[in-house]
């Protein structure tokens, strides 16, 4: 296996690792941004992405949002990110994985690789044949299985958080809610919020997702997420992949509250700042799905289902603080969250 371009510094990152293995097809990026406060934790994506560029951009992105998430989450760990180029569903290969294990292996537990879209609970038991620094296996490979309800159960209380902020009332009953995306967390969430009383809306490109989705229950299915934000939402939920809020989007929405599970929401920086200039309130994405962080780093240490689910209860608080801080500081939450996840981080770096 061969690996060229380690990038110290870039954007903000330690390392930045290119690798290839011509045997099983292997083309990833491991990106490291922070071991200030831990080693860097976070999953690795498969997808068939068009250009390395685009791959690079993605996972520089995300790595960040695990610095950030994982500074917020108190979970003393720091933020990492992997892509891997190609299909999921055609390229995926034991030979892959375990080319992408021996990569992991050889940075010594300065990264640490878990389950994301387009790689499994299956697919970190076989990474985890090759590289002892995974989390996310399953319970017969020394694992907790899926963090999926965890995530879910984080942006849900993130809801109620949001919904006290704002209204007064931490309570979805009757609430309209859209989400986007039904995969696993989208999955979960759904269950939370008709337990919750909510009215849901669900869209995914995925038709067997849908069908899935509506076995829940009293569940409305549109064809599209442009069909979804006609509706009269209370809170939309992006729980598909990134990029969803754009500058289109922030200007016509009519939800008062972003809320879900999706990683980068936000297509620009700005966006941000146009939500909260139309008074919607805006969940950061990394601090709102954190709940599958806490799962994953209970690998690490020894997993306790109650202090677990103390933990992603939690969130909300935190949540609570940070809008609390944007409104004392007159910035958004997204800023909010920024710094005092750089504040968090700077003082585990000094």
């Amino acid at each position: 296996m061969t690996s060229y371009g380690v990038f110290s510094r870039a954007s903000g990152h330690e390392e930045v690792i290119f690798c290839h293995d011509d045997p099983s097809g292997l083309r990833a990026i491991i990106a490291i941004h922070s071991t200030a406060l831990g080693p860097a934790l976070g999953g690795v994506r498969m997808r068939p992405y068009t250009t390395e560029a685009e791959a690079l951009n993605d996972v520089l992105l995300l790595s960040q949002g695990m610095s950030y998430k994982s500074a917020l989450a108190g979970v003393g760990l720091g933020g990492g990110k992997a892509v891997i180029i190609g299909d999921p569903a055609t390229g995926k290969t034991d030979g892959l994985l375990h080319a992408f294990a021996r990569r992991v292996n050889s940075l010594g537990g300065t990264y640490i690789t878990a389950p994301d879209a387009g790689t499994t609970v299956r697919d970190m038991d076989v990474i985890g044949e090759h590289s002892k620094h995974v989390v996310g296996r399953s319970p017969e490979c020394g694992g907790f299985g899926d963090p999926s309800p965890y995530t879910a159960l984080g942006v849900f209380r993130c809801m109620l958080a949001s919904m006290e902020f704002l209204r007064g009332s931490g309570s979805l009953r009757d609430r309209v809610v859209g989400v986007e995306g039904a995969g696993k967390v989208g999955y979960h969430l759904v269950r939370y919020l008709i337990d919750g009383g909510a009215r849901v809306a669900v869209t995914d490109v995925d038709e067997g997702a849908l069908a899935r989705i509506r076995s829940l229950g009293d569940v409305r299915t549109v064809a599209s997420a442009d069909e979804l934000l006609t509706l009269p939402l209370d809170i939309f939920a992006p729980c598909a992949l990134g990029g969803s809020l754009t500058a289109e989007r922030a200007a016509s929405i009519q939800a008062r509250i972003v809320c879900g599970a999706a990683n980068n929401q936000l297509a620009e920086p700005d966006v941000a700042t146009s939500l909260h200039r139309r008074g919607i309130l805006y969940a950061p994405d990394y601090l709102a799905n954190a709940g599958g962080l806490v799962h994953v780093a209970g690998e690490l240490r020894g997993f306790d289902s109650e202090r677990t689910r103390s933990a992603v209860m939690s969130i909300s608080d935190t949540l609570g603080e940070v809008y609390q801080m944007a409104t004392a500081d007159h910035v958004s939450p997204a800023e909010a969250a920024d710094r005092l996840a750089r504040r968090r981080i700077a003082v585990g770096a000094s």
